[in-house]
Parts: C-alpha cells; sequence; structure tokens
C-alpha cells in the first residue's frame, strides 16, 4: 500500500514519531446481485500479504463515508454505499519495518455493494474473493471483530469512556 504523500511530507518534520491517523474499514456484505449473498468482501493485501476488508487512510478534508467508497473501489473494484457506522476504535501503535510509528483510530462502515465486479487492483491488492462469515480466513481479532459486528444488526460499537 503507498504511503500518501500527505503522510511523506509531515515525514519530512517529524521523522518516525507517532503519528495519529484516522482509517477506515469496510464491510461490504454480498447482496445476491452484487456478490454472493450474505458473503463478506475481502482482499489479500500487497503490503503483508493478509486478508482483510478493505478500506485505507483519510486525505486531509476528506470525509469518511467518502474516503471508504474511494477505498473499496480503488483496492477491490466493487462500488458501494456506507450502510451504517459499525464501530469507532483506536488501535494499538505500531511501528512499521522502516521504524514509522503510527495509531489508527478506526471508523468501520457496514456497506452494501451497489455495482462493479470483484477485480485484483494490481497495485494494493493480489487476490479479492467474498468469504461466509463463518469461514473466514485467518485474520488479526481486532479485524475479525469488526467484521463480526458490522454483520450483526444492531448500533455502532466503540469502548465506552468508563
Amino acid at each position: 500500500m503507498p504511503t500518501p504523500d500527505f503522510i511523506l511530507a509531515l515525514r519530512k518534520h517529524v521523522g518516525h514519531e507517532k503519528l495519529f491517523l484516522t482509517g477506515v474499514t469496510g464491510v461490504v456484505i454480498g447482496d445476491g446481485a452484487t456478490g454472493p449473498r450474505d458473503r463478506v468482501l475481502l482482499h489479500r493485501r500487497a503490503d503483508d500479504g493478509g486478508w482483510s476488508p478493505p478500506g485505507g487512510i483519510l486525505e486531509p478534508g476528506e470525509q469518511p463515508a467518502a474516503a471508504l467508497v474511494r477505498e473499496v473501489e480503488e483496492e477491490t473494484g466493487v462500488r458501494v454505499v456506507p450502510e451504517r457506522v459499525a464501530g469507532v476504535v483506536t488501535g494499538e501503535p505500531f511501528t512499521y519495518a522502516n521504524g514509522d510509528v503510527v495509531q489508527f483510530i478506526d471508523i468501520s462502515f457496514r456497506c452494501r455493494p451497489v455495482g462493479g465486479a470483484a477485480r485484483v487492483d494490481g497495485d494494493e491488492s493480489l487476490a479479492v474473493d467474498w468469504f461466509p462469515v463463518d469461514a473466514l480466513p485467518p485474520m488479526p481479532d481486532r479485524v475479525l471483530d469488526r467484521i463480526h459486528r458490522a454483520h450483526e444488526d444492531g448500533e455502532a460499537w466503540f469502548v465506552s469512556a468508563g
């Protein structure tokens, strides 16, 4: 996944210091017309080879839902409509191999596919496929949690203040 230009510019000033970034995750549930009914759209990430829902980092001034729609289509070829916020959480700090430290605030959306066709983008995705919720490939628990919360009917999830 290429590093956005605005982050490269920030890194010139802050070096490897921790950056707080806002990310979005799209849990796309197939409806039978676009994607198999009740299956989750995942892509195999080019940066680490792992499976995950599509998503990415907000550009400065970008609205979260717009960023999500852009990222899902870029990475998978599927056009979506965000239906609801499924969760808002701050992850643990993460250090990349080059020493850059980040901490993401992730906004996860449940999405309905409205067009396009699943395909590999040649840049960020090595594979794209639809998976049953009860037969997902190995993923970190934090990612599986986002998928399950978005798949369930319910309100947005967040860690309470108390």
